[in-house]
């Protein structure tokens, strides 16, 4: 197997970064109706509002779990660090991409705010891409770690308990 990269791609995963702050801004400012489509109405809207604090709330813990818990390998890139340490404990003991959990519960939660249904098709966007933005981290993470194999047969990957 080619250890090439695409063009752009990057030695890094630059491509990855640039796509995923493009991702973000469609969740955050995207338009958030289909025209003729309305948004959700009473009682979801409700629902929404509280599913979406409460998403919100966990989603911002786990991002701030995985940074505390990732210290100096942090790198907002998929390629890891040159000299970084596998890291097994706190956040990453309950899903192995916590920072990218966060995201993903946060961008439903932020639907969930707006009563979107267009927002929640971004979210799903959105966990789709970081499924496939961290399989080629995980590549990398193995080729450095080779205890990561078994680190993945233990811990989920993006949603802790699910997947």
């Amino acid at each position: 197997m080619s250890s090439q990269k695409s063009w752009w791609e990057g030695p890094r995963g630059e491509g990855y970064v640039i796509i995923q702050f493009i991702l973000f801004a469609l969740v955050g400012v995207g338009p958030k109706q289909i025209p003729g489509f309305p948004l959700w109405g009473p009682p979801w809207s409700s629902i929404g509002l509280g599913l979406g604090l409460l998403l919100g709330l966990i989603g911002a813990g786990l991002i701030l779990l995985g940074f505390f818990n990732l210290g100096p390998n942090l790198t907002p890139f998929p390629h890891p660090r040159d000299n970084n340490t596998l890291v097994e404990t706190g956040a990453y003991g309950l899903v192995r991409h916590p920072i990218y959990s966060g995201i993903i519960l946060g961008a439903v939660g932020w639907a969930c705010l707006f009563s979107s249904t267009l927002t929640l098709i971004y979210a799903l966007i959105l966990f789709l891409f970081f499924d496939i933005k961290s399989r080629q981290e995980e590549k990398w993470l193995t080729d450095k770690h080779p205890q990561y194999q078994a680190y993945q047969k233990r811990v989920r990957k993006l949603l802790p308990f699910i997947y």
